[in-house]
């Protein structure tokens, strides 16, 4: 799998959000450059580690992807055995810097913003006099004890919008378009609107919940670095199947006569091919045909299908006459 984020955080893999919070902060603390300078390079490895661990592990989706595919699948480098070219992701990783995450944890920029940080950095390159363990490490650099530069950039939280996909969709795949209109600040730092269409692949046998990310698609704004666009998949109900995960489910309407004495099951697919499934056994109320191969596409394996499930809601007569109910008798007691 590569490496190991677990491993990394000293957590367990079903460790929750509070666990990951904890094993956070011990070891960002620990291991921060400044607390350790007789061996800041190895200090400096550790701790980008531990910061993308917990960034991977913190996000849901970046976490589910990790522990299906692995830390290749995140960073693009190689397709999953069996995954398409274009992988299982559906976002690029892009990590966060160590020193973004430490400032929300410690409510102050990571001391070495203003010295090329490792990995993208505190944008604005802010730099403070003292850092939060009382080493007074930029005194060379200008600036007076306790000085701090206030241009620390915080990014706006994601701004998550449903995208409602049709069954039909979801099975076959599809790209949509979608324009949107957000504020801009142009070259010369004077608000403008930019308005532009974004291109959203919807790959085969997508789930509700599945998050499509467009990195810092939201409106600009001064001192504050654009919230990423988050666009959540929703499934519309359909007329004819139900899903459940990978299978489909159709409930057929039928009679009493029909379930005793045979029923042949006639239906159009979600990609339009025509299916013709004989029953020759008889249809209890708990009876189940599974047909396989014909649920939705697996999204790490889209050449596979889940099945489809066929169920019965048998209608039974209201009432029978003396000689109905005679004739049945007769034939049930022979049989």
């Amino acid at each position: 799998m590569g490496v190991d984020y677990y491993k990394t955080l000293q957590v367990d893999r079903n460790a929750k959000e509070e666990d990951l919070k904890k094993a956070y902060r011990k070891l960002a603390m620990k291991w921060h450059p400044d607390k350790n300078p007789t061996n800041k390079k190895e200090a400096e490895a550790k701790f980008k580690e531990i910061s993308e661990a917990y960034d991977v592990l913190s996000d849901p989706q970046k976490r589910a992807i990790y522990d299906q595919y692995g830390e290749e699948a995140l960073k693009g480098q190689v397709p999953p055995q069996g995954a398409s070219p274009s992988g299982p992701t559906m976002f690029k990783f892009n990590p966060r810097s160590p020193d973004d995450i430490f400032s929300e944890f410690f409510g102050m920029a990571s001391p070495f913003g203003g010295m090329g940080d490792m990995g993208g950095g505190s944008r604005g390159g802010a730099r403070f006099t003292r850092s939060i363990f009382g080493d007074d490490i930029f005194a060379s650099f200008g600036g007076g004890r306790g000085e701090t530069s206030n241009n620390v950039l915080r990014k706006a939280p994601p701004i998550e919008r449903t995208l409602p996909c049709s069954l039909e969709d979801l099975y076959k795949g599809t790209t949509k378009k979608m324009k949107i209109s957000r504020d801009a600040i142009d070259s010369s730092g004077r608000p403008t609107t930019v308005e532009e269409i974004l291109t959203i692949e919807i790959k085969p046998g997508w789930k509700k919940g599945t998050k499509i990310t467009f990195p810092e698609k939201g409106n600009e704004q001064r001192n504050l670095i654009p919230s990423d666009l988050v666009f959540i998949i929703d499934e519309k109900p359909h007329s004819t199947f139900k899903r459940d995960a990978n299978d489909l489910i159709l409930t057929q309407k039928i009679s009493l006569l029909e379930a005793l004495t045979g029923y042949t099951v006639q239906l159009t697919t979600l990609d339009g091919r025509s299916l013709t499934i004989p029953i020759n056994s008889i249809i209890s109320p708990n009876y189940e045909e599974i047909v396989r191969g014909e649920g939705m596409p697996i999204p790490k394996e889209p050449s596979k299908k889940g099945n489809l499930r066929i169920k019965f809601n048998i209608k039974f007569p209201s009432k029978l006459t003396s000689e109905q109910k005679t004739g049945l008798k007769r034939l049930l007691t022979s049989s």
